[in-house]
């Protein structure tokens, strides 16, 4: 990202930077604006996170979504101790590895979050778009009705009309940076 950053002009591209990604993707997302503004880093110019895995200590199931998830409880039991080891879940995790650690969000990047009502990471995420607007972060933020995790991506709700409308949000607020 620096580099691009220091070289964009004799590349002839755009220098304003969006960081965007899905799920764990979406947490490694947020953790890069993070980290770039704790190491006076390159200024990103929006952060896109779509139902973003941001917290290790989201363990007890919701038993209103619980029959309808496609990443479970158990999934994220399993993906977080394989990227913090023993600190899972314990008093020492850093926010640019589960950003929902995050103690001030000021100076962050403007972020666009989506999740779906029936996704394990909704009341995470949230709380982040919470936690960043509390902090003058200004947040789109879209809660989707009915749907489950990367319910873009299952092939019998990809034309819907919730990933129709998902996907050209997306699209505006990547042309809008």
């Amino acid at each position: 990202m620096n580099w691009l950053h220091e070289h964009a002009a004799e590349l002839g591209v755009d220098d304003r930077i969006g960081v965007m990604g899905d799920s764990a993707g979406g947490g490694m997302a947020a953790a890069l604006t993070i980290l770039a503004r704790e190491r006076g880093g390159p200024r990103i110019a929006r952060q896109i996170l779509l139902m973003p895995m941001l917290d290790d200590r989201t363990t007890t199931p919701d038993p209103h979504i619980e029959p309808y998830v496609v990443w479970s409880y158990d999934d994220s039991l399993t993906a977080w101790p394989a990227l913090l080891g023993e600190a899972a879940g314990g008093p020492d995790v850093p926010a640019t590895a589960a950003p929902a650690r995050l103690r001030d969000a000021t100076g962050l990047p403007p972020a666009y979050i989506e999740v779906g009502q029936l996704d394990v990471f909704r009341d995470e995420d949230t709380a982040y778009a919470t936690k960043l607007s509390r902090a003058g972060v200004p947040v789109e933020f879209h809660l989707r009705p009915g749907v489950p995790h990367e319910f873009d991506s299952i092939a019998i709700a990809f034309d819907s009309d919730v990933a129709r409308r998902a996907i050209a949000d997306r699209v505006r607020v990547l042309k809008s940076i």
